[in-house]
């Protein structure tokens, strides 16, 4: 399966067929593995609770304004996201008393129907659209000069979350992924957000870049920490070297080929030029078990990879019990 593909990114890379292999190759290959570690009728379960979490991101009831400075929090996100970018932040914002606001940064598929969505729950939500974001890539990473920055995040949107969030902008910027859920107050989070000083990021459970470690300290010019998780990322938009950037991304993919971690790679390198807030391990986990997922511990948790049915089965419903919504503004939820 190693050389197959292999030689599947080796043509693809040569043919300009990003795109087309991740979905007509890496998306089945993906389904497949996941089939045969979880079992058909466990897939047709989780579809089951990933619809009722659709629904019940549709029906929270809206956040209260509050006051106090404003402090953003950034989400990448869109048609297949929304919902759970709604409980993420949500989770978060039932879990402290600041001004959290919400940022939703148009994967292109952001329609004015999720718009609409997410504002019913999370009515101070901003938008950051699509047109916007294209004119402003236009400006300051033009294609002529940003060849390999512009095409792959066409066919690869984790990117979007370096050049769509930060290019052509300035400030500290708290990126969430949106498959995290948030149990207690994060209290080392609130507290880089409130004063941010360093870039941030979380601990993963292994190593996930996508390159090898030598070559990625080549380009950097500094050792890489090992177990960077971009699930959390804090980074100050104008600190970043877009030139230095489009020379490792063009690098590794000429070297390499592309990976799907790319963008957790990029974001080590650069996190690695400087000293970090890491958020605790132990409070911040990612791939929680299913013990910890049935009754959480943590303050946070990142759903990946064989953890992905705990979010699903347990994890969103614990926001539901902790909300102080109404038997008439929530819908009755099947919890078979």
């Amino acid at each position: 399966m190693t050389s197959l593909t292999s030689h599947a990114n080796h043509w693809a890379k040569q043919l300009g067929l990003g795109v087309a292999l991740y979905r007509f190759y890496h998306q089945p290959r993906q389904f497949v593995q996941r089939w045969r570690r979880v079992g058909l009728g466990t897939l047709a379960d989780l579809a089951h609770d990933q619809r009722q979490m659709e629904r019940a991101a549709a029906a929270l009831p809206p956040l209260a304004p509050r006051s106090g400075p404003p402090l953003e929090v950034y989400y990448l996100s869109g048609r297949k996201f929304w919902y759970q970018t709604v409980f993420c932040f949500y989770s978060l914002a039932i879990q402290t008393d600041l001004n959290v606001q919400l940022v939703v940064v148009d994967d292109g598929t952001l329609s004015r129907r999720y718009q609409n969505l997410i504002r019913r729950s999370c009515p101070g939500v901003r938008f950051v659209l699509a047109a916007e974001i294209q004119a402003r890539l236009d400006t300051v990473l033009p294609a002529d000069r940003y060849p390999t920055l512009r095409s792959r995040r066409q066919e690869y949107p984790n990117l979007r979350k370096l050049t769509d969030i930060h290019a052509g902008t300035t400030g500290w910027k708290l990126v969430l992924d949106s498959d995290m859920l948030f149990f207690r107050p994060p209290t080392a989070l609130l507290n880089w957000l409130q004063n941010p000083q360093t870039p941030c990021h979380m601990v993963d459970v292994e190593t996930a870049y996508g390159y090898p470690s030598e070559l990625m300290q080549q380009l950097a010019g500094v050792p890489i920490p090992e177990r960077i998780n971009v699930g959390i990322t804090g980074l100050q938009s104008e600190s970043l070297d877009w030139d230095e950037l489009e020379h490792w991304c063009r690098t590794q993919i000429e070297q390499v080929g592309s990976h799907y971690y790319q963008e957790q790679g990029l974001i080590a390198m650069v996190m690695a030029q400087s000293d970090c807030c890491v958020m605790p391990a132990e409070d911040y986990v990612v791939m929680p078990s299913e013990a910890e997922a049935i009754a959480p511990q943590a303050a946070l948790h990142h759903y990946v990879a064989d953890s992905k049915p705990w979010y699903f089965r347990y994890g969103w419903q614990h926001i539901l019990e902790g909300c102080t919504a109404s038997s008439e503004t929530l819908p009755s939820l099947d919890r078979g």
